[in-house]
């Protein structure tokens, strides 16, 4: 088909509303309009009918009467563009007897882009009804090139966030691989993680950014030797200097990238090991000086690791780390998340048979 074909093609099938109080009037345009070719005319004698007609079915072009009893042509202009919409391109030909400049300019002031004078001359009608509905027909097509845009930049939008996720899942499972080789303890801590900060009444948004961000926590594990890591006992007082660098190392792997998800686990790594009380590290941080994100994370990280076997200890049981997590409260842990923790813990152990034990 050529392109002159296509464009005829697409104009014939415009679907246009001929509003008239004057059954005449409409007869008229509708055999003239038929008689060219389009099939699909409808005709409108009261202009109510027509707005209700707005909003359900899509229309090209308006052949509008100005003069009409119940509702002038103005005020069915001001009902379309309150159910169109301003950003919407529906071409409105005024149909008017009136020939006085008020009468012209009012209508373009409400919407009309061009005017049609009773009575009609057939070649008229057409020549302004195929220019308008061309200019409609190009509206439409930069309309869909510009939706088929924003889903592609929408599609590539999200493909980074997910590669961004991805390097956080990757880094997050590197950095507790050292000392977990099933890669369960950060799936069990930021799900954990994630069901607090709902609890506590944070947003889906925000709890799903916790999740996606708390893998992080350890991720400075990367740079503790093996010898400190996987000591079968307790470290002494130079090993554990040595092992509270993993928040310092965490900081530098992370960057200071400006996203929003890097920089919440940037707060995470660097608050995680706080205490409520002031007395953790490496800031001294105290209250809520602590970021949120980090105080959630710090309650789900202890009980996790508490409850979790590792190369320098046996796993506790629910009820021991359960009451160390109360006794903390105040403490160590933000009082009220360690009260909210305590009550979602059956969810929280409920984990442990989606992600595995460890």
């Amino acid at each position: 088909m050529q392109l002159n074909d296509a464009m005829e093609a697409e104009i014939l099938a415009s679907r246009i509303m001929i509003v008239d109080d004057n059954p005449a009037n409409v007869a008229l345009l509708e055999a003239m309009l038929q008689a060219e070719g389009f099939d699909k005319v409808y005709g409108v004698e009261d202009p109510r009918e027509a707005v209700s007609l707005f909003e359900t079915q899509s229309w090209d072009l308006l052949l509008l009467d100005i003069r009409m009893p119940v509702l002038d042509g103005y005020a069915v202009m001001a009902a379309l563009r309150r159910t169109v919409g301003e950003a919407e391109y529906l071409p409105v030909l005024a149909l008017t007897a009136q020939t006085d400049a008020e009468t012209r300019h009012r209508a373009l002031r409400e919407g009309a882009q061009d005017f049609l004078s009773k009575p009609f001359d057939n070649w008229e009608v057409m020549l302004r009804a195929r220019n308008m509905l061309r200019s409609r027909i190009y509206f439409k097509r930069q309309k869909m090139r510009a939706e088929l845009l924003d889903a592609q930049v929408n599609e590539k939008t999200a493909e980074i966030n997910e590669t961004r996720l991805e390097v956080i899942r990757r880094l997050g499972k590197a950095g507790e691989f050292r000392d977990d080789q099933t890669g369960a303890h950060v799936l069990r801590m930021s799900h954990s993680c994630q069901l607090l900060a709902l609890r506590i009444g944070l947003s889906e948004a925000q709890s799903r950014d916790i999740l996606y961000a708390s893998p992080m926590h350890d991720v400075g594990k990367i740079g503790i030797s093996d010898t400190i890591l996987l000591k079968p006992g307790r470290l002494d007082d130079q090993e554990m200097a040595l092992m509270r660098e993993h928040v310092v190392y965490g900081l530098e792997i992370l960057g200071d990238h400006p996203a929003e998800l890097f920089q919440l686990a940037r707060q995470i790594i660097a608050g995680h090991h706080e205490r409520w009380d002031g007395a953790g590290y490496p800031h001294g941080w105290a209250g809520e000086a602590i970021p949120l994100a980090a105080r959630i994370a710090s309650v789900c990280d202890v009980y996790d690791a508490l409850t979790s076997v590792r190369p320098y200890k046996k796993a506790w049981s629910v009820e021991d780390a359960a009451a160390l997590i109360r006794d903390g409260a105040g403490q160590q842990f933000d009082p009220q998340l360690a009260t909210a923790f305590l009550e979602i813990l059956p969810q929280v152990e409920a984990l442990k048979a989606e992600f595995g034990a460890s």
